[in-house]
């Protein structure tokens, strides 16, 4: 399986001519940084085995601006389909596939082919696509899909610039954009799921109801209303409890240690002098 997942990201790099050939013994210059590619391999949450090639930017020069591609919060991603379901919307996902390669990248970067690409081993490949790895990758796939909604008359929310918009008169149609997922609201999501694939060419996957997003499970109750809960993610964690410690964990009723009573704490509060902020 993980040939199979390898040889079909190879088909599809070269579909997307990701590398200009140059041959063997191209010098390609001294501005430009030779640098290594490799295999991520993951197994996603429905069994299938997907191998991504990856760059290793962090042998290239690192920019100096910001280059990175900002995502949707949860919290606005669980908004829209609550706005989505009470206002009587449609409400669809898709994932648009090999994003990163749908656009090129300004990085002056080259790799020397291994055996993986038969008979080009040995040949200087110049990168001419986004490839995963490169430090803007992220930006210019950003780039890219906003210039793709801004043509199909979408605009950005002043709430959070990731959910994208576009006045139906009666009612607004949302987007919301993780990097390559897509979380759709509208009374005729398959008319924007057309657009992207005939007009834009990008090859969704995934493409329906929201069954799964973003960790989450997307359901009805037995009363018809939308809900959402990791209950795959919740169950994957206890498959593997269960595979390292041979047990299923023991039932709790409370996340809090025994006999812990965090309400009768008495210490100070932290004063601002000794309060800092931290990244997670």
């Amino acid at each position: 399986m993980w040939i199979d997942a390898e040889t079909t990201e190879l088909n599809q790099i070269d579909e997307y001519k990701s590398f200009l050939d140059k041959g063997v013994g191209f010098n390609p210059g001294s501005d430009h940084k030779r640098v290594r590619v490799h295999m991520a391999c993951a197994v996603k949450h429905d069994g299938r085995h997907k191998a991504r090639l990856v760059a290793g930017g962090h042998l290239a020069e690192t920019p100096v601006d910001s280059v990175h591609s900002s995502v949707v919060s949860l919290r606005g991603a669980r908004l829209l389909a609550f706005l989505g379901e009470l206002n009587g919307l449609k409400i669809w996902s898709t994932d648009v596939g090999n994003a990163h390669l749908e656009t090129c990248t300004e990085e002056k970067v080259h790799v020397i082919a291994g055996p993986e690409f038969g008979d080009r081993e040995g040949h200087v490949l110049i990168v001419s696509k986004a490839l995963c790895g490169l430090h803007s990758s992220g930006l210019h796939w950003s780039e890219r899909l906003a210039d793709v909604l801004g043509e199909m008359g979408f605009f950005t929310s002043k709430a959070e610039k990731d959910i994208w918009m576009r006045d139906k008169g009666d009612h607004y149609e949302c987007i919301a954009v993780c990097v390559d997922d897509l979380l759709i609201a509208s009374k005729e999501p398959d008319s924007i799921i057309k657009l992207l694939t005939e007009t834009h060419q990008f090859k969704l996957k995934g493409t329906g109801p929201t069954e799964f997003h973003l960790g989450c499970d997307f359901f009805c109750d037995e009363e018809g209303v939308l809900c959402y809960a990791p209950k795959k993610c919740i169950e994957k964690i206890l498959d593997d409890y269960c595979w390292i410690y041979g047990a299923w964990p023991k039932p709790a009723t409370s996340p809090l240690v025994n006999g812990d009573h965090p309400e009768l704490d008495t210490s100070e509060l932290l004063n601002e002098d000794n309060q800092k902020s931290i990244s997670l």
